[in-house]
C-alpha cells in the first residue's frame, strides 16, 4: 500500500511586487534564480534523514524520492556530496522532460515542500498500519526532530486505515444493535422474556470466542476478520431458532425436558449438523487462496460455525435444562 510523506519547509518572505513593466523580466529571472537556489544542502539533508529512517523500517518497502536522485548524482561525483551551487546549476541544466519525469514527483518548489513516496509490505504477517503511523508521527516529531507543522502523512495507507478504523468501531456498535435485534425478534417469535435469553446466548459465545482467539493468535483485524463476528450471528442464528421452535413443538407432546433433548438431536440436531458442516467446507475453499486475509477469513469463519454448531447442540439444550423455560414439567 502506497504511503506519502510530505516535508514542509518554511517558506521565504513574500517578495516586493513591482507594477513598471520594464521590470518584468527582471522578475522572471528572479524567479528562475528562486527555483536554481531552493536545493540548499540544508533542505536535502532533511529529506536523506527521513528517507533513510523510512528505509529502515521492517514494514517499509520501497522508498522513492528526490534524496534517491541525489545519491545517484553524489555517485557520480566520486561520493561527494553536492552543495547549493552544483544543484542548482544540474537543476537548470535538465531539460524540461527529465525534470516532469524524475524531479517533479518528488519536489513541489512553488509550495516548497518535498514528497516522499514508500510501500509497505501488506504481505507482512505482523502488520500493524494503526501502529505504524502512530510510530512514523511521533519518530518524526521526536527523533528526527520535525515538528508537527512541518511534515504530513498522505495516501491510500492512510485512507484505507481511517476505513479500517471506522469499520472496527461500527463494528462494535454493530454487534450491540444486532444482539438486541435478535433478542427482540427471538421475542417476538416465542413471545417468552427466558426463552429469548436462552436463544442468543450461544450465538454470542460463539461469535466472541473467534474474536479472542483471532486476539490470542495476534493475528490484526483488517476487512476481511472484523466481519466474521457480525457473519457467524448472521448464520448461526437460525441453528438456535430452528431448535428452539422444535423443541417447543415436541415438549408439548411429552412434557418431559429429557426426551424433548433426544427428540430434538435425533431430528432437528442432524439437520443443523449437516447444514453447519457444509458451510464450513464451503468457507474452507478460501484456505487456497493466495491473498493472506482471504484465507484467515476461511479459516476462522469455519471455526466459528463449527462453534456456533457445538454451542446450538450442547449449550443451548443445557441452558434450558438449567432455566426451564417451559415450567417444571
Amino acid at each position: 500500500t502506497p504511503l506519502d510523506i510530505i516535508i514542509k519547509f518554511p517558506k521565504k518572505k513574500q517578495k516586493i511586487i513591482l507594477d513598471d513593466d520594464e521590470f518584468e523580466s527582471w522578475d522572471d529571472e528572479e524567479d528562475e534564480n528562486d527555483q536554481k537556489y531552493w536545493f540548499t544542502r540544508d533542505k536535502i539533508d532533511k529529506i536523506n534523514i527521513v528517507h533513510n529512517y523510512l528505509d529502515n523500517l521492517e514494514e517499509v518497502g520501497k522508498v522513492l524520492s528526490f534524496s534517491s536522485i541525489v545519491k545517484v548524482g553524489e555517485q557520480l561525483n566520486d561520493g561527494k556530496k553536492l552543495q547549493t551551487l552544483e544543484l542548482g546549476v544540474l537543476y537548470t541544466k535538465l531539460p524540461n522532460e527529465i525534470k516532469t519525469e524524475i524531479i517533479d514527483p518528488y519536489i513541489s518548489i512553488e509550495d516548497n515542500e518535498a514528497r516522499i513516496n514508500l510501500r509497505i509490505k501488506d504481505s507482512k504477517e505482523n502488520l500493524r498500519r494503526n501502529e505504524l503511523i502512530k510510530k512514523i508521527n511521533s519518530d518524526l516529531e521526536n527523533k528526527l526532530g520535525f515538528k508537527k507543522e512541518e511534515f504530513k502523512l498522505a495516501g491510500i495507507l492512510i485512507l484505507f486505515n481511517n476505513l479500517l478504523q471506522s469499520l472496527f468501531k461500527s463494528q462494535i456498535l454493530t454487534l450491540g444493535f444486532v444482539m438486541a435485534g435478535i433478542f427482540i425478534m427471538f421475542l417476538v417469535l416465542f413471545r417468552n422474556l427466558t426463552l429469548s435469553f436462552i436463544g442468543v446466548v450461544p450465538n454470542f459465545i460463539a461469535a466472541f470466542f473467534i474474536l479472542g482467539i483471532i486476539g490470542l493468535l495476534g493475528i490484526p483485524l483488517d476487512m476481511m476478520t472484523i466481519t466474521i463476528a457480525a457473519i457467524t450471528i448472521g448464520i448461526a442464528v437460525d441453528n438456535s431458532i430452528h431448535y428452539i421452535y422444535r423443541f417447543r413443538e415436541e415438549f408439548q407432546k411429552n412434557n418431559n425436558y429429557n426426551q424433548t433433548i433426544d427428540k430434538c438431536h435425533s431430528t432437528v440436531g442432524i439437520a443443523i449438523l449437516n447444514t453447519s458442516i457444509t458451510i464450513v467446507f464451503g468457507f474452507s475453499i478460501l484456505f487456497l487462496s493466495n491473498f493472506i486475509p482471504t484465507i484467515y477469513f476461511g479459516i476462522f469463519t469455519g471455526i466459528a460455525m463449527m462453534l456456533a454448531l457445538i454451542s446450538v447442540l450442547t449449550l443451548l439444550p443445557k441452558l434450558i435444562l438449567l432455566i426451564k423455560p417451559f415450567g417444571n414439567r
